[in-house]
């Protein structure tokens, strides 16, 4: 069998700083832990990425990219089912990728790079949202005045943000570890989807309640 071909260094930088940033918090990781972690030389860190901000910069637009391309599937969704399906991938893509939604206040201030992308960001989730219910008003699955569409839009956008910071502040030692990652995931879709319950067809909201029931949605506070 033929060998794997290694991988790159910058690459395993990368991954190895995610991940620190992830369990850790941006703030809390230096390059000589990053460093010390890959068993490399600072040195070695530097050559590829000079600074900190241009990991994390790195980090962000590999984020944004993944981000970009799954905001295109908004407008394909047409009922409960779907919509559900597509926030908890959307959710599964912050959650790897939390330390931006963990450390977010703190990064924007120290990153001015960060700050403006990060607003747009929050303009193509809202544009995703509203199609998302664009085509679930289309297809009779929520019936929806125009006038609150957009302010629903905006709140669903909110919680999507901020959510990982209020399951972190309900339980900060355990809250984004890898185990707590299914229900807090779940909880996310679920509270997103909750905002639709006075706009759903009646049929779509027995099956989110039901949706929620099955995946344990229900039991968030």
């Amino acid at each position: 069998m033929p060998k794997k071909a290694p991988r790159r260094t910058a690459e395993r930088i990368l991954e190895v700083t995610l991940d620190l940033f992830n369990r850790f918090g941006e703030p809390n990781v230096s390059t000589t832990l990053i460093s010390a972690e890959l068993n490399i030389s600072p040195g070695n860190l530097y050559y590829h990425y000079p600074a900190k901000d241009e990991l994390i910069n790195s980090l962000f637009d590999r984020y944004e990219k993944a981000l970009d391309e799954l905001l295109q599937a908004a407008a394909d969704v047409r009922n409960v089912e779907d919509a559900w399906f597509f926030l908890h991938t959307l959710f599964e893509l912050i959650w790897q990728y939390r330390f931006l939604y963990r450390d977010l206040n703190d990064l924007l201030s120290k990153n001015r790079r960060l700050e403006t992308h990060f607003q747009a960001v929050l303009k193509d989730k809202a544009r995703a949202i509203r199609a998302m219910l664009d085509g679930m008003s289309r297809s009779g699955a929520i019936r929806i005045d125009v006038r609150e569409l957009e302010a629903t839009a905006t709140s669903m956008v909110v919680v999507l943000t901020y959510w990982l910071s209020y399951e972190y502040v309900r339980d900060p030692r355990h809250a984004l570890e890898p185990e707590a990652a299914q229900q807090a995931l779940l909880r996310g879709a679920h509270h997103v989807l909750h905002l639709l319950v006075p706009y759903l067809e009646t049929a779509q909201r027995t099956h989110l309640l039901q949706l929620a029931g099955a995946y344990g949605g229900q039991r968030a506070p």
